[in-house]
């Protein structure tokens, strides 16, 4: 019996190019809309929703002491710096927001996502890059449009609203953050430990230039003061033998508060209560900051047609900002050191996010948005040591079980639910003059520790050290990486490419920063790995949403190419035999 060969389709010899192209574009379009296509529309939003469901109910279980005082912890941390935020946007914007916006708009944000997102371990808040734009927005409001500010916000926050669902239900996560490395998001955070340490110098100068230099000496005096003590309080569990354990405990976990209440009340002590001294700038009323507002809604809706259209394009880069700032936040507090258990969750939060951002619009205050350092810091605050079992096999071949300690965090909500409600507590008058006693100085000295705390974990101070140190004191590499040249020159390029995006929001260019942070992504992707060893970027990068490093998957796909190649050529040398065998009239 003679076996043929099958023959080729004639109708496919005979397609036309175009009708060739076409046709593979349509296959093309088709996977990306596919039941596990990147673009399949709800797909990520139906598996946070199952996941969230899933944890929902063990996230309200866990609650003790460690848990209570992060709330405290995020609490100082958050209301503090929002409320220098507040300051630059009430003179950016006009009297249009204050104190009271910032805090209302904090507080109501972080109870709705310590109530209902998939990450409740993000904290929410008024970014500094927020304040730009909406100074920049401001500015064209008044000297080009000729409009009022906060319907035209309000618009912009509201197509914000919409585009943040349209990034959720097309799973914008996979097809962006995906891509992100731990070079991208250690650049991020560098960057935001240097704003910090800035805002710290910012404040010291606003108190020269308006008090006496007397108290400027004790302003300085304060805020060193401030963060020294924090810092010594924050290592107290080390102080062995010195106090009872849970002495220690207690003054690690509430270190900045006790610092923060300590410098509150000293300059009301003695003669330093004669010195002149500059707090915070708080409401005294529950009701907007504008005097032409008396509730906290706008009447967006009065505004023309054509600039309600118009306000897509600062809707747009809101989008970005904001998409870009809290993927990072929620992917930076859990990455791998923190011994996240439960399912991450991004493409639900990002709906709520939008959600938010245009309910903040609508009500005429500021929204918010995740924020860095705080994140981090929330889930350093809630690290703990757990012993877990391990099971390892030995080199005879018997499987052993070991105790092992692991730092882990605690996986709950209350914590971000009790301080977002502490916040959101400080808009009733009473408690906003408690809070107007806070000197600026004690508030450098926070962003002075918030700036440490959030350095000190940081992989780039690490090995910026590295290049102070001796070769002959390094520890030693593994075998497949050539040598410490290669590690050095990775991480002169983080802090220069850190230097030079702080640079930028200095200047009017400052909403754009995310913009040079994305492209990050690329340039590690395409250019660095040109130009670096590969084991040297597998040795000091990984991916940041999801285990292993780029060159894994690079080595994966060219062990399938590899595979596919060989298959190929087996299939086109057996139908060459076949098709010869035939042509001789062999029989087959």
């Amino acid at each position: 019996m003679v076996q043929l060969s099958e023959k080729p389709d004639v109708q496919q010899q005979h397609v036309p190019p175009k009708q060739r192209v076409q046709s593979s574009w349509l296959a093309r379009l088709r996977s990306t809309f596919s039941h596990a296509g990147p673009l399949k529309p709800f797909r990520l939003l139906r598996q946070d929703i199952r996941s969230l469901s899933k944890r929902y109910k063990s996230d309200w279980r866990v609650f003790n002491q460690l848990v209570v005082a992060s709330a405290v912890f995020v609490f100082f941390t958050n209301l503090l710096p929002g409320i220098t935020f507040a300051s630059d946007l009430y003179n950016l914007t006009g009297a249009n927001w204050g104190t009271i916006e910032v805090v209302f708009s904090t507080g109501l944000c972080g109870v709705i996502f310590s109530l209902f997102s998939s990450q409740p371990l993000t904290i929410l808040g008024v970014t500094g890059p927020f304040s730009v734009l909406a100074e920049n927005i401001y500015a064209f409001c008044q000297s080009s449009f000729r409009i009022p500010f906060l319907p035209f916000i309000a618009w912009s926050c509201i197509h914000a609203g919409w585009m943040h669902y349209l990034l959720a239900i097309f799973n914008a996560h996979d097809w962006t953050m995906r891509y992100v490395t731990t070079f991208s998001t250690e650049v991020f955070s560098l960057l935001n430990s240097i704003i910090y340490f800035h805002k710290a110098i910012q404040e010291l100068e606003r108190v020269h230039a308006s008090l006496s230099f007397a108290a400027f000496l004790y302003a300085i005096i304060g805020a060193v003061g401030t963060f020294l003590l924090a810092l010594g309080l924050s290592t107290a569990e080390y102080w062995r033998p010195l106090f009872h354990r849970y002495v220690r405990m207690g003054l690690t976990e509430y270190a900045a508060a006790i610092s923060i209440i300590v410098f509150i009340g000293m300059p009301h002590i003695g003669e330093l209560a004669t010195l002149d001294r500059e707090t915070l700038a708080v409401s005294s009323s529950f009701r907007p900051t504008s005097p032409d507002r008396s509730t906290f809604f706008i009447p967006f809706w009065k505004l023309s047609l054509g600039w309600i259209f118009g306000a897509i394009v600062p809707g747009f880069i809101i989008t970005v900002l904001f998409f870009f700032d809290h993927e990072v936040s929620s992917i930076i507090c859990t990455i791998d050191r923190y011994g996240i258990q439960k399912p991450r969750g991004y493409a639900w939060d990002i709906v709520l996010l939008g959600t938010t951002t245009a309910l903040c619009g609508m009500l005429g205050i500021p929204p918010a948005n995740g924020l860095l350092p705080q994140a981090p810091l929330h889930s350093e605050s809630l690290m703990h040591t757990v012993k877990e079992e391990v099971t390892a096999m030995s080199s005879d071949g018997v499987a052993r079980t070991e105790i092992k300690e692991v730092k882990r965090v605690y996986e709950q909500r209350w914590s971000a639910f009790l301080h977002a409600g502490g916040i959101l507590l400080f808009i009733s008058p009473p408690f906003m003059h408690v809070l107007g006693l806070t000197p600026t100085s004690v508030l450098a000295g926070l962003f002075l520790f918030m700036g440490e705390q959030s350095l000190s974990v940081n992989p780039v101070l690490r090995r910026f050290l590295y290049l102070l140190t001796p070769s002959s004191e390094l520890p030693p590499l593994p075998e497949a990486v050539p040598s410490y040249w290669g590690i050095h020159a990775y991480t002169a390029l983080q802090i220069v490419s850190t230097i030079v995006i702080f640079a930028v929001t200095l200047t009017k260019a400052a909403p754009m920063f995310p913009v040079i942070i994305i492209a990050l992504v690329p340039v590690r992707l395409v250019v660095m790995k040109k130009l670096w060893n590969r084991e040297t970027l597998r040795y000091v990068d990984q991916w940041a949403c999801k285990g292993g490093a780029p060159e894994d998957e690079e080595d994966g796909d060219m062990r399938e190419e590899t595979t596919e190649e060989t298959l190929g050529k087996i299939v086109v040398a057996d139908n060459q035999r076949v098709s010869g065998g035939i042509s001789e009239g062999n029989i087959v």
